[in-house]
């Protein structure tokens, strides 16, 4: 067995005897007493735990991503280096973002504060920060419960307008460091009879998983996480994807985009949004940067959560989802893969692999919306996600697939019965929008009622025909 080996605040550390659970956020306040780094929501919702974790990337050089340090496991760091709000400053001078929140009085009571610096000064080394729309997009996961974002706004807004720092070849350095911490092979940590595993290419994984089929998959633990700090849960197997190259691998061919299940959110929103303006909004309101950052494709997926903003997507552009089980593979509709609610296609040491997007067609219309209580990092009480394909003014296909309406994500058969053979009319809207009441039987809860979600999926259908028609603000272009 081997220890966790990274590096902390430019430190190295080897450190063993952690329970596989323990959090980043655990072990910096308690072990290091690094208390700059806050506990809030212990969900990756708030942002009050910001870190920076650095990594080698595919030439050499230095992957910096601003994470949740709450919701992140202590064995995750292993080969990693980890930032902290205080080396911001450790050279003696406040880092530019620091400087300029302190010149803007851009704190209230300050427990928010080292999460907003971090998260811009991460945003801001990455070349993130552009402009206003740009600072407040990077700090959505971030609260501040004193209302103090004017000023924080500002400071970001200065810092965006600064050069950056030139570190080429000190990351190639750090990027040779940790490498050699990282070793080879899989990295294999026990503690308490409790096994971590972080296998670096996809047979091992497969193997590992063959193995200990009741073991806990993890890639950025944003759903894993919340299982442990909120559920207070214990896995006696845990099994880390993040590492796997294999499953980290993005393809844009002609016809299809090809996604492995490790694809970051962050990675796969650029790649998306080439397909339609709609998938890169829905990516941009994901949850916040940290969780965007962490939180994987794969894992969107294989959770089967009925709200999850990606399968809905996913499923009207007929997506198509790859599983492996030891030395065997399939592949099968995104679709089929949600049964019922905590029930997928997935067989004892069987793990999503990757998924398969089809470009979207010259004589196809698309939109996705995202409704929800708040813009940014919120949960969606109903997502709706339509693809249409025309001949002249008829539809001859339709796909429409929705995520909170029932206990998967899931079509709209009757609705899709509705439109095709017919023009994409009022009457076909109405006709469709009734429709979904056959569809689904949403449920109450704290989101929304079942009545409010029918309207608005009802409402949805006819504000696509508007678009599609030019009847308001449109993001499509008008049918032929």
């Amino acid at each position: 067995m081997a220890p966790i080996r990274f590096v902390l605040n430019g430190s190295e550390r080897s450190v063993d005897g952690f329970a596989p659970t323990t959090t980043v956020l655990q072990y910096l306040r308690g072990t290091e007493r690094l208390v700059g780094t806050k506990e809030g929501c212990a969900e990756g919702d708030c942002g009050a735990c910001t870190v920076i974790l650095e990594e080698p990337d595919a030439v050499g050089s230095l992957r910096r991503r601003a994470v949740n340090a709450c919701i992140t496991f202590l064995p995750a760091l292993h080969g990693r280096a980890v930032e902290t709000v205080e080396h911001l400053s450790a050279g003696g001078d406040l880092a530019p973002i620091q400087r300029e929140m302190v010149d803007r009085h851009a704190s209230q009571c300050g427990f928010c504060t080292p999460g907003f610096a971090v998260q811009l000064h991460a945003a801001w080394r990455a070349g993130s920060l552009t402009d206003r729309q740009s600072v407040k997009d990077e700090i959505a996961g971030n609260l501040c419960r004193c209302t103090g974002y004017g000023p924080i706004i500002e400071a970001g807004v200065a810092v965006a307008a600064l050069p950056r720092p030139q570190t080429r070849a000190a990351d190639a350095t750090m990027a040779a460091r940790l490498t050699d911490l990282r070793g080879s092979g899989t990295f294999r940590y026990e503690a308490g009879g409790r096994l971590w595993f972080s296998p670096g290419d996809v047979d091992a994984l497969a193997d590992l998983y063959a193995e200990h089929p009741q073991a806990t998959l993890v890639a950025g633990a944003t759903d894993v996480g919340l299982w442990v700090t909120k559920g207070h849960r214990e896995f006696e197997v845990m099994i880390d994807v993040s590492r796997v190259a294999d499953l980290a691998h993005v393809e844009e061919a002609p016809g299809r985009l090809f996604l492995g299940a490790a694809v970051t959110h962050a990675q796969a929103t650029r790649h998306l949004a080439t397909l339609h303006p709609d998938l890169g909004e829905v990516m941009r309101r994901f949850a916040g940067p940290q969780v965007r950052n962490a939180g994987t494709v794969g894992g969107n997926i294989a959770n089967g959560s009925p709200i999850g903003d990606l399968p809905p997507v996913l499923i009207a552009l007929g997506a198509t989802l790859y599983l492996r089980r030891g030395d065997e593979a399939r592949s099968l509709a995104l679709e089929d893969f949600f049964i019922e609610y905590g029930r997928q296609d997935r067989a004892p040491g069987e793990f999503v692999a990757a998924v398969e997007v089809p470009v979207i067609e010259p004589n196809e219309r698309f939109a996705a919306y995202k409704i929800s209580k708040r813009t940014e990092s919120d949960i969606s009480a109903v997502l709706a996600a339509f693809k249409l394909r025309f001949e002249g003014r008829t539809v001859v296909a339709a796909r429409l697939a929705f995520g909170g309406m029932a206990g998967t994500p899931k079509r709209a058969l009757n609705a899709e019965a509705a439109l095709v053979g017919r023009p994409f009319d009022a009457e076909a809207a109405a006709r469709a929008a009734a429709a979904l009441e056959d569809d689904f039987q949403p449920l109450d809860d704290l989101r929304a009622s079942a009545d409010y979600r029918l309207k608005t999926a009802a409402n949805l259908v006819e504000r696509f025909r508007l678009e599609l028609l030019g009847g308001v603000p449109t993001r499509i272009a008008e049918v032929a």
